[in-house]
Order: structure tokens, then C-alpha cells, then sequence
């Protein structure tokens, strides 16, 4: 049956037809879409350098992208100096990269699989990092830490504001290190860097972060005058041994020299000696050379003495921190540290950190405190909660020093008994005794002569007695004042750290002056003055030099620490405890020297930024950055 013409084979074609090609449109759609999209991605890839496995999905409009994920550190600033300082010549546009910008020692650590539908959806895995090292390696490029940001850091964590800002540029006013999104950090801090090529404002020069420079002690005048003495001495013997060989020639140089060299002691004595002295005369030199000590969170990790540059200058520089550029210059002259190969690392084991002594943490802590200022932060050792309490403490009675010789009673409230009648005491005894004499000898010369010379004898017995009771009871009297005075000084007002260093500093001027008086002048009266026109924290840099590079003056310093903190923990100081310091003084001034440093840091300007960074590296370890 017909109907008008048309059958049901027309009918399916002219509406069935359509609706089929209407069907495959979303398809052909999404395919386009799909490897338009691919495409973008994998020329994004090829821009950046990055190896990864695309896959797509044409139907569902589905790119799977298989990326590496990495941890990085940063390369060693020494040995490979051109990474270090420089920045990385194909950096990455895709977001999450922004770790790119720096060059890395990377490691793969596993695989991370992305699935998009466009390509602005790609994203580059962060990567691992320890936090200390990259704070560390911003601090050495010049980035300066925002005090802000770690207050908020610390006290927020994971709450805190995407942006904020940790780390700005040298001048301030950009950020270097801010918050990222938590999108791929898996509960971990999420981090992004950005750097330009000039906030660079620091060089492999520069001392690095957590390292401090120790400066060498002046040389006293007798050495400067004794290797000038045997200076001159060698060079008289190379004189004179010159001058006879060209008198005598060879023939009778050779023959003078027989009798030596048969038994070759003279030639190996000469050589032992020459030997010794080469090696006195090295010692003395590196005694005299600046030091760089690493301070970790574990304590003192490595102790190198600085190189020389070529025009004899010695390498140093005081941005312990690593947050300031500024080079400091001694005599017009800079002192890089320009690398760690040709250096001596000196022994420091005794005074490593470890379990069952304090020594180490005696010279972390003051070395950690020489390194703070409030414009440097050597931030990465915490000194123990004890140890400041025990420097911010009144610990040294006034009267103690009195007793020592470090103050004048003058200086210090009233604390010892007076005793004014001692004089017209003493007065009125030697009248009495001078009336008794004088009556006896008159009563002698009212007797008969064989009588006088017996009651004459008798007197002067009597009075030789008299003298030895009266000296008896002036010494036992005398011995009681003492004590008594000891006992009312030790309980006397206490004085602060800072006012006990700078009293015990003045007894060892003093003293050293006293010596050079005693040596006719050539004593140690020049490096008296010298350490008078030196502050307390340039005298204490001495003084951990020296606990470097001397391991029994290190002990019996560190000693006199744990005896100093002992009696402050206990309430006050014993007798045992002014006689160990009435036996060692000089040992006390430099441990009061050492705590004064640690109380001036505990009251620098950042010191609160050097909390809130240690609370933050405690909390993390390992963050993510991109």
C-alpha cells in the first residue's frame, strides 16, 4: 500500500539519517576537543623540559598525564659553585613548578597520574624537600625571613592564609616564599618560590647560614718578639753557612763535612730540631688564624680553619645569619669564605653534643649566641630552656667579688659588718700593758739587786706570754672577721651577668697589667690594652676560639660552667664554691664572659623571629614546594 509515494524506506533515510549524524557530533566533538587539548599539554611538556607519559581518552574527553615526582636538595655551594648561584635556564610554566626556578639535586621518588579535560587543568607535582635547606639556601641567596609570616606560621599552621608570605626579596618588597594551596600536599606544608636572577645580592664569599667565624686572639708581644728573634737568628746561620762555604770551596766543604755525616747523628739531630721548630711555628700560626664553625640543631658539626687569599689576607666574614650581605671588613681587607677543599678541619670532639657531658652544649650555646645580633640570626641550634634561664638570673653576690678583687666596696650596696672600736681596742691594750710594764719596772727598782734581776726575768716571761695570748687571740679574732665577712658576702645582693663580666673583665686587665709591670714592659701590658679597647663579645669570640683549638682549656672552662649553674640552681654559693673561684679566676672570667653573650641574645631585636623559625622547623621537617 502506498502513501503518497513515499515508503518506510524513505521515511527511515529522511529522519533516521539525521538523527544518526546528530548522535556522532558529541563524539567527533570530544574527540577534536581531547586532542586539541593533548596537543597544548604536550607542547606545555616539551616547553619545560618534562618527561611523561600522556594518555587520552577520546569518548569520555579524559588526558591521563603520568609525571615523576621528585626530592630535591640543593647542591653543595662549594663544589658546584655555578649551580648554586645560578638560577635554572628552562624553568617551568605549569603551576606547582615553581620549584623550577633553582637548580636541584633531584632523586625520583615515584610517579603521580593526572586526569584533566583541559590543559589549564595540568598541574606539576611538588616536590620533597627538607625545610631547613631551603630556608638555609634562601637565607644564602639574600632572601630575608618575614617575621610576620613565622609568627603566624607557628601559631596557625596548616590554617594559615594561602600567600602569606615566609621569606621576602633583599629589598623587601617582594615575596620570595609564600603559602600554597594543599591541592597535592598530602597533609603536608604546601610551599611556592619565586626568585629573580638580581635578589641575588650574596656569594659563594659570603660565611654561610648556621656557620659562625671565630676570630683569632691578638698575639702577645713576647711571641711577636720571639719568632722575630729566631727569625733573624735563621737567617744569621744561613749567612754565616753561606759565607764559609764560599771561603772554604768544596773540596774543604766536603771534607769538614765527613766527620759529621759518619754517624749522621748530627745531620738527623739538625733535622729533628729544624723539624720541631717548623712544626712550633705552624701550631702557633694556626692558633692565630680565624676559625668557621657549622652549628646544627644536634651542636657544632664542623670546625675549619679560614683560607688565605692571595694577597695574604685571611678569608672571613661576619654574616653568620645568612639574612644580611654585607661583608665585614678588619684593616680595610675582606674576608670571603671561598671554599672547604684545602681546608684543615680541626678536632672538635671534645666539644660535640653527647649524652653524660655538657661541654658541647656549653659551646653551642655560646657559639649560637655569639652568632645572634639583631641583624644576624644563627637561629638553627635552640639554646637549652636552663641555660637561658640560668644567664638571665642574679647568680653572683656583689661581696664575692669584693673578696676576689673584681669590685670595690664602694661600688656595691652595704653588705659587711663594720667594726670601728677595733682600733681604740687595740689602743687601749697597748697603754694597759705599756702601764703594767712601768709599774713592774718601778716595783723592780724599789728591790734589793739579787732580787731585782729574778723579778726582772719573771716580767719580761711574763710579758713574752702576754704577747704570744694577745697575738693568739688578734689572729683567732682576725680569723673570725674573715669568716664572718665570707659568710656575709656570700649571702650579699647577687649582680646580673652582664655587670659580673664586666667587673671580672676589668680584674683581667688589671691583672695583665700587673704583668707587664713585672716583666719591665715586656710583658703582656700591650695586649692588655689591646682586650681594653675590645668589647665583651669580641673577647668571648677569643675565648670559643680557644675552646676549639684547646680541649683541656675547654674542659676546665666548661667545668667552671657546671659549677657557676650547680650553685645557681641550688640557692646560692658555698665556701667550696668561692675557693674554686678564688683558685681560678681567670677561668671564671672567661665563663662569666660566655654568659653575658648568652644573655645579650637572649634580648636581641629578633629574637622572637629566632623562635618562631625553630618552632617551625620542629613541626616540619619535610614540606612540599611548588
Amino acid at each position: 500500500m502506498a502513501d503518497n509515494g513515499r515508503s518506510a524506506t524513505d521515511i527511515i533515510t529522511y529522519i533516521g539519517v539525521p538523527l544518526a549524524v546528530l548522535g556522532v557530533l558529541p563524539i567527533m566533538y570530544n574527540t577534536f576537543v581531547t586532542l586539541v587539548n593533548a596537543s597544548k599539554i604536550k607542547r606545555m611538556l616539551r616547553h619545560s623540559r618534562l618527561t611523561a607519559l600522556t594518555r587520552s581518552d577520546v569518548v569520555n574527553r579524559i588526558i591521563e598525564i603520568e609525571l615523576p615526582r621528585y626530592a630535591v636538595t640543593p647542591w653543595d655551594r662549594f663544589q658546584h659553585r655555578q649551580e648554586y648561584w645560578s638560577l635554572s635556564r628552562n624553568p617551568s610554566s605549569i603551576p606547582g613548578g615553581s620549584w623550577t626556578t633553582f637548580n636541584w639535586k633531584t632523586n625520583a621518588i615515584g610517579f603521580k597520574t593526572q586526569r584533566v579535560e583541559y590543559a589549564d587543568q595540568l598541574r606539576q607535582p611538588q616536590v620533597d624537600i627538607s625545610f631547613d635547606e631551603l630556608i638555609s639556601y634562601l637565607l644564602d641567596l639574600g632572601a630575608v625571613p618575614d617575621p610576620h609570616g613565622w609568627r603566624l606560621l607557628r601559631s596557625t599552621g596548616l590554617w594559615t592564609p594561602v600567600g602569606c608570605a615566609l621569606m621576602k626579596s633583599p629589598d623587601g618588597h617582594h615575596n620570595a616564599l609564600t603559602l600554597a594551596p594543599l591541592d597535592d600536599s598530602d597533609g603536608n606544608l604546601s610551599l611556592c618560590v619565586t626568585w629573580r636572577p638580581e635578589w641575588t645580592i650574596r656569594s659563594f664569599s659570603d660565611l654561610p647560614p648556621y656557620w659562625v667565624s671565630l676570630p683569632a686572639p691578638p698575639p702577645e708581644p713576647k711571641d711577636l718578639k720571639k719568632e722575630a728573634e729566631e727569625k733573624e737568628e735563621e737567617e744569621n746561620k744561613k749567612k754565616a753557612a753561606a759565607e764559609a762555604e764560599n771561603k772554604t770551596g768544596g773540596a774543604s766543604s766536603t771534607i769538614s763535612s765527613r766527620p759529621v755525616t759518619a754517624n749522621g747523628k748530627g745531620a738527623q739531630a739538625s733535622s729533628q730540631r729544624s723539624s720541631f721548630e717548623s712544626a712550633t711555628r705552624q701550631s702557633k700560626a694556626h692558633d692565630a688564624t680565624p676559625i668557621t664553625c657549622q652549628i646544627s640543631v644536634d651542636g657544632i658539626i664542623t670546625a675549619l680553619t679560614e683560607e688565605k687569599r692571595r694577597n695574604g689576607g685571611i678569608a672571613r666574614n661576619n654574616t653568620m645569619g645568612g639574612a644580611s650581605s654585607a661583608n665585614s671588613t678588619v684593616g680595610g681587607t675582606s674576608f670571603p669564605l671561598t671554599s672547604t677543599i684545602n681546608l684543615d678541619s680541626l678536632y672538635i670532639e671534645h666539644i660535640r653534643v653527647r649524652t653524660g657531658t655538657s661541654d658541647g652544649v656549653w659551646f653551642a650555646s655560646a657559639a649560637t649566641a655569639y652568632g645572634t645580633s639583631s641583624q644576624t640570626i644563627l637561629w638553627n641550634y635552640r639554646i637549652p630552656e636552663d641555660i637561658l634561664t640560668f644567664a638571665r638570673r642574679e647568680t653572683v653576690p656583689c661581696g664575692v667579688l669584693v673578696l676576689l678583687g673584681a669590685a670595690d666596696e664602694s661600688e656595691t650596696p652595704e653588705w659587711a659588718t663594720q667594726h670601728p672600736f677595733d682600733h681604740s681596742h687595740s689602743h687601749n691594750r697597748f697603754v694597759q700593758r705599756m702601764n703594767e710594764q712601768r709599774m713592774a719596772q718601778q716595783a723592780e727598782m724599789r728591790l734589793p739587786q739579787h732580787q731585782r734581776e729574778a723579778a726582772k726575768r719573771e716580767r719580761m716571761q711574763r710579758e713574752s706570754l702576754q704577747r704570744l695570748d694577745d697575738m693568739r687571740e688578734q689572729q683567732q679574732r682576725d680569723q673570725e672577721r674573715r669568716e664572718q665577712r665570707e659568710m656575709e658576702a656570700l649571702h650579699s645582693a647577687k649582680w646580673d651577668t652582664k655587670l659580673v663580666a664586666e667587673h671580672a673583665m676589668r680584674w683581667l686587665l688589671k691583672q695583665k697589667q700587673e704583668c707587664r709591670d713585672v716583666d719591665g714592659g715586656l710583658g703582656d701590658g700591650d695586649a692588655a690594652q689591646k682586650l681594653a679597647a675590645t668589647d665583651l663579645k669580641e673577647v668571648a669570640g677569643h675565648v670559643l676560639h680557644r675552646m676549639v683549638r684547646d680541649s683541656a682549656f675547654s674542659t676546665k672552662l666548661c667545668r667552671m660552667l657546671d659549677r657557676w649553674k650547680g650553685w645557681a640552681d641550688l640557692g646560692g654559693m658555698k665556701k667550696a664554691d668561692l675557693q674554686a673561684l678564688r683558685s681560678d679566676m681567670e677561668t671564671f672570667v672567661y665563663a662569666s664572659l660566655l654568659m653575658a653573650l648568652i644573655k645579650d641574645s637572649t634580648s636581641a631585636v629578633d629574637g622572637t623571629l629566632s623562635v618562631d623559625l625553630q618552632e617551625c622547623m620542629r613541626m616540619w621537617r619535610k614540606v612540599r614546594l611548588g
